[in-house]
């Protein structure tokens, strides 16, 4: 493990974090992350992440609310660990299409969720193809958004899109 940062994953994709982190030539943290028999999801970091850079990669894909719990919880954790910087790395941001409201009395829960994760210490967010750029400007933090399409057609995995 590196000095300097330390990768975690939560349940949604452990092989992607695991592919990032043979990438980069390290192993993935270690945490656990159980339930409790009501569905309450609980998390412990088994390493320190004092005064590391901690990137956190957790897509919140469905079940959507049970990974972005263990997100949040995850990125708590880090924060109460004494984490020097927390980053998100979502491939799938849930609540994305949830950008606008469409009447009155509707919550506009892209922003719910950039301000749950900015509230639990997240002060960066790395995303693929956001439903809309909007969503970039209910954060305070950074968000980069990586686009998957040229490199899908790049390497032959989808059709023309003409």
């Amino acid at each position: 493990m590196s000095n300097g940062f330390t990768i975690f994953t939560g349940t949604a994709n452990p092989a992607l974090a695991a592919a990032i982190a043979r990438g980069l030539g390290v192993q993935v943290g270690t945490c656990t992350i159980d339930r409790f028999p009501d569905g309450e999801v609980a998390v412990q970091l088994l390493e320190s992440v004092r005064r590391k850079e901690v990137f956190l990669v957790q897509p919140t894909s469905p079940p959507v609310n049970d990974h972005l719990v263990e997100l949040l919880a995850l990125a708590d954790a880090c924060r109460r660990a004494a984490a020097a910087r927390i980053t998100a790395i979502v491939p799938y941001f849930g609540y994305g299409r949830a950008d606008k409201r469409h009447g009155r009395r509707e919550p506009i829960t892209g922003r719910v969720i950039a301000d749950l994760l900015e509230a639990v210490g997240i002060g960066h967010v790395v995303t693929v193809d956001l439903h809309t750029p909007q969503i970039e400007g209910f954060f305070y933090a950074p968000v980069d958004t990586l686009a998957a399409v040229p490199t899908l057609c790049a390497d032959g995995s989808i059709g023309d899109l003409n």
